[in-house]
């Protein structure tokens, strides 16, 4: 298969062709170009769902519908997010997910809680937010399905879980935190390499007490998650926190929820209802809660921040590739994870190996 376009590869972009083989890019090759993007197939690290449908029940069904929408808007690799719940609910998630990992509809379980901060839990339920339990986190990560989980590092036995998560091949993320900047740096010396959505749902800067942000930003073991929807970081934010992290550590998310793709409406989060409006998704008592983003929007929203196409591509695809061990560039021998984009940066084709869309 050979494709045609302006191909963004991370030394640049290629007016040429890319070709296809065996699942694989085979090559990319200067010349005559087709008026089309060609962008490495966009990698969501934090999705709650999406086209009405949830990962936060643990229901398989929904969750293959969930990244079947996604899919379409351009991303081919996804952590299914689930929001703080009972202990019962996430080892049925895991066991619920563990065949869609297998087949490859999703990249493995990010568990966003239980073991947060209640005066930054945001849209997270409280009535079930804890702290952290070994006993809880061992048995959900011997399921090689577990890839994240989220944990705010102020929370009793917060460090000893961190440890726990990176001996057992787990990302621990630091998010919904109150937590001055020392103890963030304790989180991140056990082990803790991403930030979850930064500036959301943690203490904000001050120049006398930095807090989380500061030392999550000036930390380069830290990718930080970013969510590009206009709404959660102003624009400025967005290009600031890239350029001072380096797009090598910034990610794109969409924190998406159910009612992405959707009408405004009343919707469900981890058991609190959403309301959505103008796009915006909000529970009753204002808190943001999620987004109706999908990442083709989040790219756009970045070069619209100023960020040029290379960078996008790198903190849409590359970037949080690398955080699940992944290599999504388009160079040849990598994975022919491939989007083709129009003009206007809206999705025309998803190409990946054994499906076209």
């Amino acid at each position: 298969m050979k494709l045609s376009g302006r191909i963004v590869t991370p030394k640049g972009i290629v007016e040429g062709s890319l070709s296809i083989e065996d699942g694989k890019i085979a090559s990319i090759r200067k010349g005559k170009a087709a008026d089309q993007w060609i962008v490495p197939g966009f990698v969501d690290i934090h999705n709650h769902g999406g086209g009405g449908h949830t990962f936060t029940t643990g229901d398989a069904d929904s969750g293959r519908e969930a990244a079947a929408f996604h899919r379409k808007h351009g991303t081919t690799t996804l952590l299914a997010s689930l929001v703080s719940s009972p202990f019962e609910l996430m080892r049925s998630a895991v066991a619920a997910f563990e065949p869609l990992v297998a087949e490859g509809v999703i990249a493995g379980i990010h568990f966003e809680g239980p073991y947060l901060s209640h005066a930054r839990c945001g849209a997270q339920n409280p009535e079930f937010l804890r702290d952290p339990s070994m006993d809880e986190i061992g048995e959900l990560t011997k399921s090689t399905a577990v890839r994240m989980m989220t944990i705010a590092p102020e929370r009793d036995g917060a460090l000893d879980a961190i440890k726990l998560l990176s001996a057992n091949g787990c990302v621990a993320a630091i998010g919904h935190t109150d937590a001055s900047y020392e103890q963030v740096l304790a989180g991140i010396a056990a082990g803790a390499t991403v930030a979850t959505h930064l500036f959301n749902g943690m203490r904000p800067l001050a120049h006398r007490e930095p807090g989380p942000i500061v030392a999550l930003l000036d930390s380069p073991q830290i990718t930080v998650e970013l969510i590009a929807d206009g709404v959660h970081l102003h624009d400025g934010t967005l290009a600031f926190a890239a350029h001072t992290a380096g797009t090598d550590r910034a990610a794109l998310i969409t924190d998406a929820m159910s009612a992405a793709g959707m009408p405004d409406g009343t919707y469900e989060l981890g058991g609190q209802a959403v309301i959505v409006s103008d796009r915006v998704a909000r529970l009753a008592s204002g808190s943001i809660a999620g987004s109706t983003l999908t990442m083709d929007a989040a790219f756009r929203q970045a070069v619209g921040a100023g960020l040029s196409m290379v960078d996008a591509a790198t903190m849409a695809s590359t970037t949080p590739a690398r955080i699940l061990g992944l290599d999504k560039r388009l160079a040849p021998g990598c994975d022919a994870d491939v989007v083709i984009l129009d003009e206007h940066l809206r999705v025309l084709q998803v190409h990946s190996p054994g499906s076209v869309q």
